[in-house]
């Protein structure tokens, strides 16, 4: 989870200011999980030069500053497992909540990677999202991000992925 995608639009997502609190209280309470913690990994993509998550530029760094004992993985790929190790911190029978960016890329393809591998995974709702979509087909026009997010929440739980409200995070982390 990077800055950049905390900007104004366009550089940013539209729900910026709806993610970021949520996101925190993700981070918070997965961190203040016992009796045993999850594995909290922070997953970094690497963007190309010129662009806004190039890395060592300001948009590249994570929200959130890592603590001891979390794992950064940088990716180039939008599915989180390919070209990286997180499959070695990832066991196929673990449980993994995602929460990020871009609902329609990395967030899809990540939990769709850990589905294909026996991972139950959960994704919260309004603790992910993405760009407004500017349609080429069909007459043109633009696909509002909310709309986006919804459809691949909906795609995802057909494939498996379970999907919760942020009214249900302090269950999600609590009697591990």
């Amino acid at each position: 989870m990077q800055k950049f995608m905390l900007e104004d639009e366009p550089i940013g997502v539209p729900a910026a200011n709806i993610v970021y609190p949520n996101l925190k209280q993700v981070l918070e309470y997965a961190r203040a999980a016992e009796p045993n913690p999850p594995l909290i990994i922070h997953v970094r993509n690497t963007g190309d030069p010129g662009e806004p998550d190039e890395p060592d530029t300001p948009g590249w760094e994570l929200i959130f500053e890592p603590l001891p004992g979390e794992v950064v993985i940088d990716k180039r790929k939008n599915n989180a497992f390919a070209g990286t190790t997180l499959g070695s911190w990832v066991h196929t029978e673990a449980e993994i909540v995602v929460v990020g960016f871009q609902t329609d890329f990395s967030v899809r393809a990540t939990c769709s990677a850990a589905l294909g591998r026996g991972n139950e995974v959960i994704l919260l709702r309004e603790a992910h999202a993405t760009f407004n979509r500017i349609e080429v087909l069909h007459g043109g026009g633009v696909t509002k991000a909310a709309a986006i997010e919804a459809e691949i929440e909906a795609e995802l739980e057909e494939a498996g992925v379970h999907i919760f409200d942020m009214k249900d995070l302090p269950d999600i982390f609590a009697d591990r």
